[in-house]
């Protein structure tokens, strides 16, 4: 927007200082309702307007379609847009409102706004007559409202204020008329009425004067039916989203009731509220389906009556398409749409600078909303505004017509330099200059006009297309531009370039997965101009780095090549390389094949089960571009671990094969099968699980292992085994046949085990002499039958415990934590109280024998050392003889007291010397405390050997290139003591004879225990 006084004119060039607007408002006047004061009338009002443009909008105002004219000391005046009027007259300032914003560009009228004025004046004082009735008569009390402008509400007194008349279903007060209506009278009724009016807006009040109601002394009025004295206009229009009521009341004895309904027969909705006690139906939120007949019923025992009336729907104009602000050329076209909707259907106006437009010239028609102006000429500049209305409103859009005339200008769009199309190629050189009106476009080839041909062609925009580009068409093009307000020119460059071809033919690779491959994009192509290759897999493009790392670009400068490393079956289909230059672009598929093993079977089903064979079938998956040679089947049962493979017929099941059957299976177990498909490459994904088939059952086949057995109490046979394994059961109901018989008799006693679980059976009799051998059976049954017995064994029967105590019991204690026993041993296995060896049992002194340890013996031993026991302590011990029964009566019992403890105190102050290939230790004499055992020696152990010595001194022979370790341990009668510290000698290298180099006097190191030497003299001692 530029230089000039409005909208664009005649302009040679267009030079744009500043940011010009039309008028929009942003502001728009609202209607005023002014409540009327009769001791204030100098209060005034304010109407609203303002919008935005540039220039910064003139005001003016209109009342009832004449302009105001605020002058000095009138009532009127503005304050930027704004309209104040003070000192209000009603007379004169009640009407219709608009403002008017202009500019340069031109003017826009705002929508109406009324003002009106509020109020309400006083009843006349003069007396009312009384209103005489009879007891059981309707009644209606006039009010008869006074001189008022604005909404009322009404309300009565009955004698005296604040005893105000309280509605029901006998009485009623309509807030339309304000009168009181009384359905029956009754004596109660009798005494003053005064209606009371206020003004909704004014909020003032005035009392009307009293009307006496008083009975009638000529009896009482009989029963008659419904008269309906309140009723509503038979059309009542509503607009859409106001609150609707509606009043019906009758007179009538009975007492009337009042309902209420759709003629159409439509229930009402939730929203609607009908009170029937006050007649009154009120509809919120109105809506086009509200609209309709609505129907009053009055109805007491004498007879009914009605009244009916229509609500009519409406609504006030809403654009639902408006007119856009446009910029035209001088002689173009312009046609404008207005809609709107509304009930009644709205007509429509338009206005051009705030004055109604006039068709008075042929170009100009306006025709259903729709404006449209032919040969635009600078005239027709200006602001316009669409009007739609009906009988309940206006609704104003705006928009700005701008009309161009300007020289052909290429300033904003230049000739594209360089334009480059490659040899055989079409190009478009466009030419887009500004001009206003279009002008005449020609071309110029370096300095000559530009000739057409049947490749050369000027089209009727002004472009310049070329086909089948030779290297020929290169040069300077020139395009010129001309209109009645002059001429401009601009030129640009072609350039041919050689074109682009890939030399790489199109192909169908085949690998195989896990392999790498390269897929080549060679081409030939111009060399000034720079290569991009793309490529796409399956139509989506690759981006290199994605994928996992299997793409890689190894090309060169003039190859797009790429490499798939470690192929997958997923990277088989359609690949594309695409190579694009500034002229041209091309491309080239290659289809990739992958070769893998073949995809999992499908839809494995088991076709017949038997109790050991299972028929099944199936579905080939993908063969993955190499035949099916062969089908694995494998099972799995809850008690197998995992899958398995197993036996077929054929035993070979061929790629052919979709059926096979499955044998040795074990009977009345479930079974899962899978299938494996093999093809050259390898085993492809084994198939989802067949559903779960139980195999049928069948008679047992496997007997119990690990048959034995014996023991048990007096009289008692006990036979054990291994339980069966479930899946060794061949059906429900499995149990054991127990058989045994005494040895040498001939028939066998059974006795049935119905637990599968079972492992032991205990047959009792008296008569059962101990330790008698039996011979065994186990076998097996189920649902099915019986099956086979197991090898037959012999089993004993329970022998007795033995019958005797040993015998010469002896204790003696070998040192502080041990005690040897012994004994004179019974007779063994010599008759049916067998000796399967003895038990010792010993216990503290201070201790009860029912805290007694147990020590057992196995064979026939005589003697055992009981280990663990404390020093200083007298023990009870006793032996008794045992086997499978339990054990025998014990041995007189014997007491021992183990010896003192030994020394707790480990040798110190050990001392070491190295003389030629011996050591030499000495200690610190250990003393043994009160409580323990005298020191009566010493134990040297220098692994692996053990010497004893009663002294504090040893000599010891010193190995060659090798670390010595020793410890020393006191010992008593008590047993071994605390040990030393590990002491570590040094190793000693090569032939001390030769290489000792230390004086003779033999001291040449000494250590105290566990520690390294260090270095304390020139005579070599080292201490520890």
């Amino acid at each position: 927007v530029c230089l000039g006084f409005g909208p664009l004119m005649v302009l040679p060039r267009l030079a744009c200082l500043l940011v010009l607007q039309s008028p929009v408002f942003t502001k728009q006047p609202g209607s005023i309702v002014f409540p009327v004061d009769s001791q204030e009338n100098n209060r005034d009002v304010v109407f609203s307007c303002e919008a935005q443009g540039s220039p910064s909008p003139l005001y003016r105002w209109k009342l009832n379609g004449t302009a105001i004219t605020p002058k000095s000391g009138s009532h009127y005046s503005l304050s930027g847009g704004n309209l104040r009027i003070s000192h209000l007259n009603k007379d004169q300032d009640a009407g219709t409102y608009q403002c008017l914003a202009s500019n340069s560009f031109g003017t826009i009228v705002s929508r109406e706004a009324s003002l009106t004025f509020a109020y309400l004046g006083n009843f006349k004082t003069h007396r009312r007559n009384s209103v005489s009735v009879r007891e059981g008569q309707g009644v209606v009390l006039l009010c008869g409202p006074p001189s008022h402008s604005g909404d009322l509400t009404f309300s009565w007194i009955f004698n005296e204020y604040p005893s105000f008349v309280k509605q029901d279903t006998r009485r009623f007060i309509s807030q339309e008329t304000g009168n009181l209506y009384i359905a029956k009278v009754e004596p109660s009724d009798v005494g003053n009425y005064t209606c009371v009016v206020t003004n909704t807006v004014t909020k003032t009040r005035v009392q009307g004067p009293p009307t006496p109601l008083v009975l009638r002394s000529d009896g009482i009025m009989g029963e008659y039916e419904p008269k309906i004295e309140v009723q509503f206009p038979e059309i009542v229009h509503v607009a859409k989203g106001l609150t609707v009521k509606l009043e019906c009341f009758a007179l009538g004895n009975p007492v009337p009731s009042i309902n209420w309904s759709r003629v159409d027969g439509i229930p009402f909705s939730r929203k609607v509220d009908v009170r029937k006690a006050s007649g009154v139906l009120e509809i919120p939120y109105f809506q086009q389906e509200d609209a309709g007949t609505y129907e009053c019923v009055a109805e007491n025992s004498r007879g009914k009556n009605t009244v009916k009336g229509k609500l009519s729907f409406y609504a006030p104009p809403h654009l639902i398409e408006k007119p856009e602000d446009v910029q035209k050329p001088i002689d173009d076209s312009l046609v404008w749409e207005c809609k709107a909707t509304g009930k009644p259907k709205p007509s429509y106006r338009w206005m051009k600078n705030g004055e109604n437009l006039e068709s008075l010239e042929e170009r100009i028609q306006v025709a259903n909303g729709a404006l449209s102006i032919s040969r635009l000429t600078l005239s027709d500049i200006g602001m316009y505004q669409c009007v739609a209305g009906n009988k309940h409103g206006e609704v104003y859009s705006n928009a700005e017509l701008r009309v161009i005339a300007v020289a052909p200008d290429f300033s904003q769009n230049q000739l594209r330099s360089p334009t480059m199309v490659k040899e055989g190629g079409d190009v478009l050189i466009e030419c887009r200059p500004k001009m206003s009106p279009w002008g005449v476009i020609s071309w110029r080839k370096g300095s000559e006009a530009l000739r057409e041909s049947h490749r050369v062609s000027i089209l009727d925009n002004g472009n310049l297309r070329i086909q089948n580009s030779t290297r020929p068409d290169a040069g300077l093009y020139t395009c010129v531009a001309r209109n009645q307000f002059g001429v401009a020119s601009s030129s640009g460059t072609l350039m041919v370039k050689e074109p682009t071809i890939i030399t790489t033919a199109p192909s169908t690779l085949d690998v195989t997965v896990g392999e790498s491959i390269v897929l080549p994009c060679q081409v030939t192509h111009d060399p000034s101009l720079k290569l991009v290759f793309t490529w796409f897999f399956n139509e989506q493009l690759i981006h290199f780095g994605d994928h996992g790392g299997y793409f890689e670009k190894v090309g060169g400068h003039s190859a797009g090549d790429i490499m798939i490393r470690n192929i997958q079956l997923r990277h088989a289909g359609k690949y594309t390389c695409a190579v694009q230059t500034k002229v041209d672009s091309i491309s080239i598929a290659a289809d990739l094949v992958v070769r893998g093993p073949p995809g999992p079977p499908t839809s494995i089903h088991v076709e017949e089960i038997s109790d050991t064979t299972a028929s099944l079938s199936w579905r080939p998956g993908p063969d993955n571009h190499s035949p099916i040679t062969t089908y694995t089947i494998q099972a799995r049962t809850p008690f197998s671990l995992g899958w398995q493979a197993v036996t077929t017929v054929p035993e070979v099941v061929g790629g052919r094969s979709l059926t096979a059957t499955v044998i040795d299976l074990s009977p009345w177990v479930e079974y899962e099968f899978r299938v494996l498909a093999s093809n050259a490459i390898g085993t492809g994904e084994p198939s989802k699980p067949s559903k779960q088939a139980r195999t049928k059952e069948t008679s047992p086949k496997v007997t119990p292992a690990n048959v034995s057995g014996g023991g048990g109490s007096r009289s008692e046979l006990v036979i054990t085994w291994e339980p069966v394994p479930e899946e060794l059961q061949n059906g429900g109901g499995f149990g054991y046949v127990v058989a045994f018989r005494p040895s040498g008799a001939t028939g066998w006693m059974q006795a049935a085990v119905p637990s599968s679980e079972a492992s032991k059976y205990v047959f009792k009799n008296e008569s059962i002499q101990p330790f008698s051998p039996f011979q065994v059976k186990v076998g097996v049954y189920n649902n099915e039958g019986e099956g086979p017995f197991g090898p037959v064994i012999t089993i004993y029967s329970a022998e007795e415990e033995p019958g005797r105590a040993p015998t010469r019991i002896r204790a003696k204690s070998l040192s502080a934590s041990e005690i040897e026993v012994s004994w004179k041993a019974l007779p063994w296995n010599t008759s049916k109280r067998r000796v399967l060896g003895y038990e010792l049992r010993y216990w503290e002194k201070r201790e009860k024998e029912e805290a007694a340890s147990v020590q057992r013996t196995v064979g026939n031993q005589t003697s055992a050392i009981i280990r663990g026991v404390r020093g200083s302590n007298t023990y009870y011990v006793t032996v008794r003889a045992y086997n499978t029964a339990g054990a025998g009566p014990p041995s007189v019992t014997v007491n021992v007291t183990t010896k003192k403890p030994p020394p707790s105190q480990p040798p110190v102050k050990v001392m070491w010397n190295t003389l030629n290939s011996k050591i030499i230790l000495n200690w610190e004499q250990v003393k043994a405390l009160e409580n323990e055992s005298e020191v009566t020696g010493y134990k040297v152990r220098n692994r692996p050997s053990v010497m004893e010595t009663n002294t504090t001194t040893v000599e010891l022979s010193l190995p060659m290139n090798e670390e010595y370790f020793i410890q020393i341990k006191p010992f008593g009668e008590g047993g071994e003591g605390s040990s030393s510290r590990q002491i570590t000698i040094p190793r000693i290298p090569g032939n001390s004879t030769t290489e000792h180099k230390h004086p003779p006097s033999g001291l040449i190191r000494s250590i105290h225990l566990g520690f390294r030497g260090r270095r304390t003299s020139n005579v070599g001692k080292q201490s520890h």
